[in-house]
């Protein structure tokens, strides 16, 4: 695979790309550019002369076709949510390509179940279209009102509805997207079965735009819930999480939609910076899980499965307390405490993060290892683990001590993660878990996983894109 032009963007190249977007939908000026080139963690800040805001598939494939001919990098761009700087350019030859202006829902098959849409679609108007349809799009995530879906299968993103209804790999059927040398990949397919050889589809997504720019999807939809409780539960210890996870799995099944864990701590910094918090149960424990059962039969269905499963783990003594929301009010308060929990930190001082996942049995073991591992090399650290029990993805998160200085505390950010992911690996786990590989992991990717997979990776970037234009720097 040859390396893209690596000098700045020359202004006649400048030109020829601004000149295949209508009017307007080239920005070269500094405050247009900024809002695309600073990324919510502020970790990757991003180098760029142009972005280019396309309206259809013809004009992203006229892009990546001049791309492919000038040898110009080019960095696909959704919501501008992701955490790890796989949406950032990182040069002066890189250009932006953001998908916002395809923003059209184009059909929706309740019969089938299906919803097909343009990539730069927000999530919540999915799962708004499909409502309006009597219908559910399952994928939540906290930035569902900013994120987009081509962004969503590109990283693979799971949020709190993978326990019961997969990542976003398992919500799509069939994908549009635009390859390195601007041919369009046509794989709009509404089918549940098809196996005619290589599942292309599934390359794409989780490839972070280093495969090919996705244009649009064809997204599962579920049958609409006629009942939804939301309960918290309070805990004495990990360990005890479990039993309730696996006693709430026996009792639901399928119904359960959300198992959400979060320590004494997370819940602490959400009550302290999010307006209109309140703590959900009378007393502090160690730990609370957020559980929410879904019934396409009833409400009452729904309220019976809950309060069987809050019932029997009381008087097993596995929860210490719990409370049903008892209003929609109430159901959405409680969702908005764990929404929260990762802005609730940002006042907290500098934060190292992790996203992780384990085997679901493992959680406690490493969570017991890591607290131990990073209070040793950080005396005072503040641990705020929290995420999904049901799929083993903790965001493992470490706020400043008190009276630190951030700067210094973020310093120790490769040491901490190196500390971290060791044990993570020891464990059969992954540092990868949700938010995908990046800017921020490459190195790691490429210095912990297998050579033979590393090389099988590297082979298929070089088939999708032979001159490394497609997001470089990223992943691979």
């Amino acid at each position: 695979m040859t390396q893209p032009d690596a000098s700045p963007l020359s202004d006649a190249l400048r030109d020829r790309f601004a000149a295949l977007v209508p009017p307007g939908r080239a920005l070269t000026e500094p405050q247009d550019l900024a809002p695309y080139l600073k990324e919510t963690r502020d970790l990757f800040p991003g180098r760029s002369r142009l972005v280019l805001r396309p309206g259809t598939v013809e004009e992203v494939s006229a892009i990546l076709r001049l791309a492919s001919e000038t040898r110009t990098p080019v960095v696909p761009q959704g919501g501008n949510t992701g955490h790890v700087g796989g949406q950032m350019p990182r040069s002066e030859a890189e250009i932006v390509v953001s998908l916002s202006r395809l923003d059209r829902i184009r059909d929706i098959d309740p019969a089938g179940h299906t919803i097909t849409v343009d990539a730069g679609v927000v999530l919540a108007r999915v799962q708004e279209a499909a409502d309006a349809a009597g219908l559910l799009f399952p994928l939540s995530l906290g930035s569902e009102g900013s994120c987009q879906i081509g962004g969503n299968l590109a990283s693979n993103a799971g949020g709190t509805g993978v326990i019961a209804y997969g990542n976003s790999r398992e919500l799509c059927l069939g994908i549009e997207a635009v390859l390195a040398s601007g041919e369009v990949f046509h794989g709009l397919r509404r089918l549940k079965k098809d196996n005619r050889g290589y599942d292309l589809r599934q390359l794409l997504i989780g490839s972070e735009g280093t495969l090919g720019i996705i244009t649009g999807a064809v997204l599962r939809l579920f049958p609409k819930p006629r009942g939804r409780e939301v309960a918290y539960a309070g805990l004495g210890s990990a360990e005890a999480m479990l039993k309730l996870l696996a006693r709430a799995q026996g009792e639901a099944g399928t119904q359960l939609t959300a198992f959400e864990i979060m320590p004494r701590l997370a819940m602490e910094f959400t009550l302290k910076h999010t307006k209109g918090a309140r703590d959900p149960l009378v007393s502090s424990h160690d730990w609370y899980v957020l559980l929410e059962v879904s019934s396409n039969r009833s409400a009452e269905d729904a309220t019976s499965t809950l309060e069987a499963i809050l019932s029997g783990a009381l008087e097993a003594g596995e929860i210490e307390d719990a409370t049903i929301a008892r209003s929609s009010a109430d159901a959405t308060l409680f969702w908005r405490m764990r929404e929260e929990m990762s802005w609730a930190q940002k006042p907290e001082g500098g934060s190292i993060k992790h996203d992780v996942s384990v085997p679901v049995a493992l959680v406690p073991e490493f969570l017991r290892r890591a607290d131990t591992a990073v209070q040793a090399a950080i005396p005072g650290v503040r641990i705020v683990s929290f995420g999904h029990l049901g799929d083993g993805n903790i965001h493992y998160n470490l706020s400043q001590p008190v009276g630190a200085d951030k700067g210094a505390f973020l310093d120790r950010w490769g040491e901490i993660n190196a500390l971290v992911h060791a044990i993570v690996a020891d464990l059969g786990g992954s540092f990868a878990a949700e938010h995908g590989i990046g800017q921020l992991k490459r190195d790691e990717l490429s210095r912990t996983k297998p050579l033979v997979e590393m090389e099988l990776m590297r082979g298929i970037k070089r088939l999708f894109d032979p001159y490394g234009i497609l997001n470089p720097g990223k992943v691979v």
